[in-house]
């Protein structure tokens, strides 16, 4: 199966503002993102999606492939719905890859491109067990349930399910990296925002909502992202170079 990896990365941030232009042990953060997605040797083409010139020259200048899209988007599954449009020609899925994560396992890229290379799967995440329970409660940690087939039942920021009962249950913290099939990325795309999205202000549950199945995989590795300049700091400790 043809994939294509896009990592979306905007200028513009109301936290932090030139984010992906942020200097992480000596080198850009989106530098970082892009040299660990090209690690995942079952991706057939990495790409930047971006609006802003700064980033697309900083990407050609280190030599890695960047598209300009528009200002517009109000997701990256927006804008990698505008990628495809315009070179996803010969592709089969696509993988949505955060551009805040500098230091992302190419490990779990392969994992969520098994997940999509299956004909029955439409979407496709990743979750991983949630053991602290102040990131439990935390809203900023989006959790999961799914049912014995692996298939998304429900995206909270609330601890689900609640526990009427006192049962051992693991609970997981979704991981913010979505893989689609070209088709079925068109066709959400075009989707108009839902009763659930808006409430809970997660675009996945839009999907949900109108009847698409998300397929999640489960992984073991944390991940580091970078949402305030403080971030880097604390990421550049844990990956000392």
């Amino acid at each position: 199966m043809n994939i294509l990896g896009i990592i979306p990365a905007r200028y513009g941030s109301t936290r932090f503002e030139g984010k992906p232009l942020a200097l992480i042990n000596g080198k850009m953060m989106i530098q970082r993102v892009y040299e660990q997605t090209k690690k995942a040797d079952r991706l057939t083409e990495v790409v930047v999606a971006t609006d802003d010139e700064r980033i697309y020259n900083a990407v050609v200048g280190f030599g890695g492939k960047a598209v300009m899209t528009s200002a517009n988007h109000k997701s990256g599954t927006d804008r990698c719905r505008e990628v495809v449009d315009k070179i996803g020609k010969g592709f089969d899925a696509v993988i949505n890859i955060q551009g805040d994560e500098p230091y992302i396992n190419p490990q779990e890229i392969n994992q969520i491109a098994e997940l999509i290379s299956d004909k029955d799967t439409q979407l496709a995440s990743l979750c991983k067990p949630v053991y602290d329970e102040e990131e439990l409660m935390s809203p900023n940690a989006v959790k999961v349930v799914f049912d014995k087939n692996g298939k998304a039942l429900y995206f909270s920021r609330f601890a689900i399910p609640y526990l009427r009962n006192q049962i051992e249950r693991t609970f997981y913290k979704h991981i913010g990296i979505y893989a689609y099939k070209c088709d079925v990325l068109k066709e959400v795309a075009a989707l108009p925002q839902s009763g659930l999205e808006l409430a809970e202000s997660l675009e996945q549950l839009r999907w949900l909502e109108n009847g698409y199945t998300v397929r999640m995989g489960v992984t073991e590795f944390e991940s580091f992202s970078v949402d305030v300049p403080d971030d880097i700091v604390k990421i550049e400790k844990i990956f000392k170079e």
